[in-house]
């Protein structure tokens, strides 16, 4: 399957080997060229989308979907979406995670990440919390970030009042 059989997270073929890598001093079983890098990416894939295959339209669906076509449209999701390599996006995506190595033209909203493995292309807005991109990832575009605000407690509020009146407060 020239090259892209490597790709195929590891739900979707029988392993025949694999390694012990190391992550963030975590080792971690994955296979040696396995795109997902990430620990707790471990794929559970309820629908692919072949090499070759090509959709317009709109795509929704539970759970997490791999492309390795080519799609024209949107695609809303719960759970992650993965593009392969060959994979070929012109589409509005709205994700729980976005983990690419393919060709995305068009705006990501994603709820927790957004990661461009290289050879990644994306041409587009992205708005997302987390946003991972290696070296060798073409990027032209807008990058939205934000981190959600810590909320204000009672407790921060009784010992900061005291302080803001000029008296001490109570030890």
């Amino acid at each position: 399957m020239d090259g892209e059989d490597n790709m195929m997270p590891s739900g979707m073929k029988p392993q025949s080997h694999s390694t012990v890598v190391q992550h963030r001093g975590v080792g971690q079983q994955t296979e040696p060229d396995s795109p997902w890098k990430t620990p707790n990416d471990s794929p559970n894939i309820v629908a692919f989308i072949g090499h070759g295959v090509e959709f317009r339209g709109v795509i929704k669906y539970q759970g997490s979907v791999r492309i390795d076509g080519h799609l024209d449209g949107e695609i809303h999701a719960n759970g992650t979406l993965y593009l392969g390599e060959q994979g070929m996006l012109s589409a509005k995506i709205q994700a729980k995670a976005v983990i690419s190595k393919g060709q995305i033209t068009g705006d990501i909203h994603a709820e927790e990440k957004v990661h461009l493995l290289a050879p990644a292309v994306m041409e587009g807005a992205v708005q997302t919390p987390s946003l991972l991109m290696e070296e060798g990832v073409l990027f032209n575009g807008t990058i939205e970030m934000r981190k959600a605000e810590p909320s204000v407690t009672s407790a921060t509020m009784s010992s900061a009042v005291p302080a803001a009146s000029g008296a001490k407060p109570a030890v």
